[in-house]
């Protein structure tokens, strides 16, 4: 029976955050992963490093336990230690990492939006990065 990969949480979908890294430093900056033993840490690198663009991956128990060297329990373990701390979700044998708790998702700019331009006023109160308001303050500079 082929796997059918899914979205085990849709409103949960990560998207790669904008800053230089794959994993969200909010990881860090909210202490989630003080909160993790080595093990659980170990597999949330490997799964991040290794899910595709929507979060997903279908790696084995015997893969994980060879690759990460975990035993079946040691494994297990660590993966309710990261649905615990609900970052990722998991439903033999996909495993989806999940958007931060707490984070917003907000949809991609559509290819309709003028690169670098301004968010319209009255905006929709959506989070917006730090790389975007500079973006808006140059494109307004250059208008000046």
């Amino acid at each position: 029976m082929k796997t059918v990969k899914q979205l085990l949480r849709p409103e949960r979908l990560r998207q790669v955050p904008e800053q230089f890294s794959w994993v969200d430093h909010a990881l860090v900056q909210r202490h989630l992963i003080d909160r993790c033993d080595a093990r659980a840490a170990a597999l949330y690198l490997f799964l991040v490093t290794v899910a595709d663009a929507q979060g997903l991956s279908y790696y084995g128990g015997a893969t994980l336990t060879q690759r990460l060297h975990l035993s079946t329990e040691e494994l297990g373990a660590a993966r309710q230690q990261l649905i615990d701390l609900d970052l990722i979700a998991y439903r033999a044998p996909l495993y989806q990492v999940l958007a931060l708790p707490g984070t917003t998702v907000v949809p991609r700019a559509t290819s309709s939006a003028t690169p670098g331009a301004p968010a319209p006023a009255g905006g929709s109160g959506a989070a917006v990065s730090l790389a975007q308001l500079l973006e808006q303050m140059e494109h307004r500079r250059g208008r000046l």
